[in-house]
């Protein structure tokens, strides 16, 4: 079991409030993660649930049982680190023992936990190596299996593919969602990076200083945002805001629509521009489309075999049924 209930949760540190009282409700075996901008309290809010800081105020219920003022060892919680913290003199069999040995756990029993994890995260051949002989990649598995043999109510983790190279984090990435999917644990996941939580989490919690600004899943936050917050901050690129009279025309105080959903031509359409910055990527096109009048810049999401150069005059075509509508506090119109 691995539910975990947040009721009325808030941290101030002295007289500063980086987390006013906030509920949440993460099921048994979820994929949850939070996401926002740096120094939006998500990094914080994970370390109250580990135990790691102490709570202002409110209350959290791992499994229905209060664990507010319990002990990060009496939780039944496994933290993985952006540093993998790994014992440098230790082998990567004694490194991932080092939880149980300290729990008293019998050595038959590590062995076959040890076993197990080895197996699920591809480490079986490394056992007997030292963390310096391993790359990154594989470091951040160690720092997993030791994690992993603890057999714990959820998984915690701190943004903990940071330190790897894009390849790699694309790769870890693939390896934690699998992961996920064999062993069906409660897994809370902290990053700044959106793509990763759209394509890892089954929940996203938006967070920006210290509120919750909306929770559901990817293709809810992508569909529906709740505010303009979450509309600029989820899909990659950003949402395109337009403001003045382009919004008042649909009845907005701003209007936003994804690069995705902009038509563009040579020939004709609604907003006519120049072609600045080209990202030609292969499958994908970005164009960053100026002198519009409508926003400095208006960026473009097109299929590969779009040709248009710096320079070019084009003209833009929005999706009317794909304009996302805000009113004057940036809340969604319905």
């Amino acid at each position: 079991m691995g539910q975990i209930t947040l009721q009325g949760v808030a941290k101030r540190f002295g007289e500063v409030e980086v987390i006013p009282p906030l509920d949440l409700a993460i099921e048994d075996g979820e994929f949850v993660v939070f996401v926002g901008p740096s120094g939006c309290g998500k990094s914080t809010l994970l370390r109250l649930i580990a135990g790691l800081e102490d709570v202002s105020g409110g209350r959290i219920l791992i499994d229905g049982a209060d664990a507010t003022e319990a002990s990060p060892a009496k939780r039944g919680l496994a933290m993985v680190f952006q540093s993998y913290a790994l014992y440098p003199h230790m082998s990567v069999r004694k490194n991932i023992a080092f939880p149980m040995k300290m729990a008293g756990v019998p050595k038959g029993e590590q062995d076959r936990r040890i076993e197990a994890a080895a197996k699920a995260l591809n480490l079986t051949s490394y056992l007997d190596r030292r963390p310096g002989q391993l790359s990154g990649g594989q470091r951040q598995r160690v720092a997993i299996g030791r994690a992993i043999v603890r057999e714990p109510a959820a998984f915690l983790f701190d943004e903990p593919l940071s330190n790897l190279d894009a390849a790699l984090r694309v790769g870890m990435r693939l390896e934690i969602s699998e992961l996920h999917n064999r062993l069906k644990t409660t897994m809370i996941y902290v990053t700044h990076d959106q793509v990763e939580a759209m394509t890892m989490a089954d929940k996203i919690v938006v967070l920006q200083a210290g509120r919750i600004e909306q929770v559901g899943s990817p293709l809810e936050l992508y569909h529906h945002p709740r505010n303009v917050f979450v509309a600029a901050f989820i899909g990659s690129p950003k949402m395109n805001l337009f403001s003045g009279s382009v919004a008042a025309e649909y009845g907005a105080q701003n209007i936003g629509v994804r690069p995705e959903h902009i038509r563009i031509s040579a020939d004709s359409g609604k907003w006519k521009g120049r072609v600045g910055v080209s990202e030609h990527l292969g499958s994908d096109s970005f164009f960053y489309v100026e002198d519009t009048g409508l926003a400095e810049t208006i960026t473009v999401r097109s299929t590969g075999e779009v040709s248009l150069h710096h320079g070019d005059t084009v003209w833009l075509t929005p999706a009317e049924d794909k304009i996302h509508k805000f009113d004057k506090n940036g809340d969604r119109i319905r």
